[in-house]
């Protein structure tokens, strides 16, 4: 990719952690995943309908709340403050939101597979998420931004 000439159509061409050594043969090679089965990258349309599932979900709950009371605010903001906390706990406790699990992913981290994501870690990914723009940009492994920043990946599994 780096000899071609890329075009506005592209989008950003953000480097990966590890561009010094060569070009990958598949997404996460560097990171030391395998390139299928469990344990790869997610794609980023599978991703996607993770977080699209994890919002209907809120939404749906917000929906059923707010008919009641409007103590947490209208629907839109209830339907946000949910996506969080269901986002925090479930990736703390279960590695994965009700969206991934049910598209078969699950939050990794990177320096260390055996080890829990984390409370730190678990809410940085979810309020990076919010703001859409870290999750929509990816590097050329295929990671978001907020993975990046917060040293984790999204795998199948």
């Amino acid at each position: 990719m780096a000899n071609r000439k890329r075009s506005w159509l592209d989008g950003p061409e953000i480097p990966a952690e590890y561009n010094e050594l060569g070009e990958s043969r598949w997404p996460g090679e560097k990171l030391g995943l395998p390139k299928d089965g469990p344990g790869a990258l997610a794609s980023v349309a599978r991703r996607s309908g993770g977080v699209f599932i994890d919002w209907i979900i809120c939404w749906i709950v917000a929906s059923f709340i707010t008919m009641f009371t409007h103590v947490f605010g209208g629907t839109s903001t209830l339907t946000l403050m949910l996506f969080v906390v269901l986002g925090v706990v479930s990736v703390f406790f279960f590695a994965r939101t009700p969206g991934q699990a049910f598209l078969g992913m699950g939050v990794a981290r990177i320096d260390d597979r055996t080890a829990r994501v984390g409370f730190v870690r678990a809410l940085a990914r979810t309020v990076f998420t919010i703001f859409v723009l870290p999750a929509a940009m990816v590097d050329t492994d295929g990671r978001g931004m907020h993975d990046r920043a917060t040293g984790t990946a999204v795998v199948l599994g």
